[in-house]
């Protein structure tokens, strides 16, 4: 099945200079890119995106660490993309993720509050067609 997700290579990807290489990896796998943009995430947009985790502890450290310097936001589109996105990505934490996953090659667990983990993919149909419409509006 076709479809789109909502793809975000994070604050430290950008500085690190690892777009290039998650934008290689997204065109290996076959996924096409249908738009990619270049962002500072504000506040608000962030408010809306994490809206499950304001209210938890964590989330100022979050907010910081995504407003700590640009973003790339991808829709990405290609036969389930949205698990074949996720499983590229690998886990969360990036010393748990696999060799071979971006965050097991591209990501470490640096001593900071907030997880600093390269990239971001939607986590269903639902929050995809969400986080588009909020990056992408």
């Amino acid at each position: 099945m076709v479809e789109q997700t909502f793809i975000m290579i994070k604050p430290d990807g950008v500085k690190r200079g690892k777009v290039g290489e998650i934008i290689n990896r997204i065109e290996n796998k076959g996924y096409r890119i249908i738009s990619l943009k270049m962002m500072s995430a504000t506040e608000d947009l962030l408010a809306k995106h994490y809206e499950e985790h304001v209210d938890k502890p964590f989330y100022p450290e979050l907010a910081n660490y995504m407003m700590s310097g640009p973003v790339i936001a991808i829709i990405g589109e290609g036969t389930n993309i949205i698990e074949g996105w996720r499983n590229m990505m690998g886990a969360t934490n990036p010393t748990l993720a696999q060799p071979g996953t971006i965050r097991g090659d591209l990501a470490r667990e640096w001593d900071t509050e907030a997880m600093m983990n390269v990239v971001h993919g939607s986590d269903s149909k639902t929050s995809a067609e969400r986080e588009i419409k909020l990056w992408f509006s």
